[in-house]
């Protein structure tokens, strides 16, 4: 009889889905938050584990994060079993390493369904793991964009860099890729005129430098480290051969590369057709919500740097700025740019 951990924070729903389980032959333990959750995973390893995403104590993606740390774990099939339908939510849940999705409300059939495909999935890959003893631990499959992110920090080389200090320069080759670990990075080019134009900000946790995930191919732009900064890398041969062998952590890189692409092209159409209120407003809240681990934090960058990615004059930018102090939305500390007011920030066009 098949073991099932069910973590859902709503006592009605986790024991009418418990019951529909145990009718269909299957051992139930219940948790009602996440914490509780991997702590019975921990000490009662099940056969499979359906969870909640929002719930207190411990939300769903941090304990299937914690699992895919765990080598006796990270195997566990792993359903997430939510409301939030958001496709960004739903990919990111699979990103993570989560085997699949339902999202409520949702049949007997759906949910019996999905636990007897991902326990026979299970099944056949446990039996060929078997068959292949001989390959070494630190080799297994990587089965999300987080593993990969795991791989970066217990076998990339580290990097450190000062404030300002470049990375990678623009026709440098690109042997490595990085993780941030500390700090954030800027990537820029020059135009014709020797103009720097900021084209991609990166903070912790980020994956940069990718200019080909197969070919040590020229960088295309320059990488500076905005403040002091700690990058583990990975040569690109490295990467290549794990891409070649866990296809689940190919398409998550894709699905980086995707948003990476719609993200340029949203920040070219605001250069091209926002007001400079607009373009200084939505450059500050960027700053502010990627780059700060609050947003009320004080944004410490240059005012040319904040300049160039919003595609205005440095002089523009700044009386811009005055405005908006003016207003009561944003107040200077030194160089430093304190926002007072993120959401009427977001509001100005």
């Amino acid at each position: 009889m098949a073991k099932l951990l069910l973590i859902e924070d709503d006592i009605v729903l986790r024991d009418n889905t418990a019951e529909l389980l145990e009718l269909s032959d299957y051992n139930v333990i219940k948790a009602s938050n996440g914490k509780e959750g991997l702590k019975l995973a921990m000490t009662n390893p099940p056969d499979l584990i359906i969870c909640d995403i929002m719930m207190p104590e411990m939300d769903g993606y941090e304990v299937l994060e914690k699992l895919s740390k765990n080598k006796k774990l990270k195997f566990t099939p792993f359903i997430f079993l939510s409301a939030k339908t958001e496709h960004q939510d739903v990919r990111k849940g699979m990103n993570m390493g989560a085997d699949d999705y339902i999202t409520k409300p949702f049949t007997e059939d759906e949910l019996l369904s999905a636990i007897k495909s991902r326990l026979a999935k299970a099944t056949i890959l446990e039996q060929r793991r078997g068959l292949n003893q001989y390959v070494d631990e630190d080799e297994e499959e990587l089965r999300s964009l987080n593993d990969l992110k795991n791989f970066f920090d217990d076998y990339g080389e580290e990097f450190k860099y000062d404030k300002n200090e470049i990375i990678y320069n623009e026709g440098d080759h690109s042997n490595y890729i990085y993780l941030i670990t500390k700090g954030a990075v800027k990537c820029h080019k020059l135009d014709d005129q020797g103009k720097e134009l900021t084209i991609a900000l990166y903070k912790e946790d980020d994956l940069f430098g990718y200019t080909s995930f197969t070919h040590n191919l020229p960088h295309k732009e320059t990488a500076t480290a905005i403040k002091e900064t700690q990058l583990m890398g990975i040569s690109i041969l490295q990467l290549s051969s794990i891409l070649d062998s866990n296809h689940r952590v190919a398409i998550a890189l894709i699905d980086l590369l995707t948003d990476d692409l719609c993200n340029t092209k949203e920040q070219l159409l605001q250069m091209a057709y926002s007001s400079v209120n607009k373009k200084t407003a939505s450059t500050i809240v960027q700053f502010a919500e990627h780059i700060n681990r609050k947003p009320e934090d004080p944004i410490k960058i240059s005012r040319s740097d904040l300049a160039s990615v919003a595609g205005v004059a440095t002089e523009t930018f700044i009386r811009t700025l005055t405005n908006f102090k003016n207003d009561g939305i944003i107040k200077s500390e030194g160089r430093n740019i304190v926002v007072l007011d993120l959401e009427r920030l977001k509001e100005i066009e």
